[in-house]
């Protein structure tokens, strides 16, 4: 067992003390680039009946697709205007090299026939704008000739496939309604690595009844499951009006971090993580109308700042606590 005793920082991550999604993106462009989120008209086996009903319990009503252009029929033509609108909401901060991802992000982007999935992803990365495709999904909506779809679609333009875990515990994943087993999960990495899929993994931070050493060992599983898993959105809980979670909250109070302990916790989670794992996000967005709590994430700079400034004082850095077997 081999623990890392002297800062392993890249040159490459800008001079961050992680491996941050903004520094990949330039390195995979060129140039700064923006995802443009996009709303497909898909639902959810977890919210249809096929495995239940209503959804995981942190899931708002828009499929944690809240921030995507609002959709109209779902078709090419609509798929196309929504990208029009979203480049126009980054045009301010697009420099004129900038590069664009089509984002399905809104519910299960691949619960649809393959013949569907194929007509709006080939339709999207056509653009010529678009540098590259990222879908949101489940890893139990990934059958092979979906895989075998995204195979050839990543041989025109770079694909990327986000799959949300959450956690590891089975405990928490029947509480939160995921719907799927740890091995099911495994099963997807496996299959989309082989077909040359980049995978991103959500984890969430602040699942109710977890302890910080469970959540720690979430990240831990994570680690080694590089290089099959290139990148990790650390998602901090909020809770959201309409959701299981809200219920819950509002009937039985449950403790949620700090923006202080918050902090802390992701920088010790970073330093758990390989220095090759790009780190997608830090904590995550919530509109402002949907946000319950905690209140303070909604002050999405002054948290930002929060965590340039504590990196600092604790002199750390991703991967300082990682370990090979």
């Amino acid at each position: 067992m081999n623990t890392a005793t002297t800062p392993n920082i890249d040159p490459l991550w800008d001079g961050r003390p992680y491996y941050s999604l903004n520094t990949w993106l330039k390195q995979q462009f060129g140039t700064k680039a923006y995802k443009l989120s996009l709303n497909a008209g898909m639902s959810c086996p977890n919210r249809d009946g096929t495995i239940g009903y209503g959804g995981c319990i942190f899931c708002s009503a828009g499929g944690s697709g809240d921030f995507a252009v609002n959709a109209d029929s779902f078709s090419q033509a609509d798929i196309g205007r929504q990208i029009d609108a979203a480049k126009l909401l980054v045009s301010k901060k697009m420099p004129p090299t900038g590069a664009y991802i089509a984002y399905f992000q809104s519910f299960t982007n691949t619960y649809a026939p393959t013949a569907r999935l194929r007509e709006l992803f080939t339709f999207a990365i056509t653009r010529q704008e678009i540098a590259a495709l990222s879908v949101a999904t489940r890893p139990d909506c990934l059958e092979p000739d979906k895989i075998k779809l995204l195979n050839e679609l990543n041989a025109r333009k770079p694909v990327w496939v986000e799959l949300g875990l959450q956690t590891i515990h089975p405990q928490t994943a029947a509480f939160i309604r995921r719907g799927y087993p740890l091995s099911c999960f495994e099963e997807a990495v496996r299959n989309l690595r082989a077909a040359g899929i980049t995978v991103i993994v959500h984890l969430i931070l602040g699942l109710p009844g977890e302890s910080r050493a469970q959540m720690l060992e979430s990240v831990d599983y994570l680690a080694h499951f590089s290089p099959a898993v290139n990148g990790v959105k650390l998602q901090l809980l909020h809770v959201l009006k309409g959701t299981g979670l809200a219920d819950i909250y509002e009937e039985h109070p449950f403790p949620l971090f700090s923006m202080d302990e918050y902090v802390d916790f992701v920088i010790t989670c970073i330093e758990h993580l390989p220095p090759s794992m790009v780190v997608h996000r830090l904590t995550g967005d919530a509109p402002k109308k949907l946000l319950v709590a905690p209140g303070w994430s909604a002050d999405k700079k002054r948290v930002l700042n929060a965590f340039t400034r504590r990196f600092r004082e604790r002199g750390t850095w991703q991967g300082k606590f990682f370990e090979t077997f």
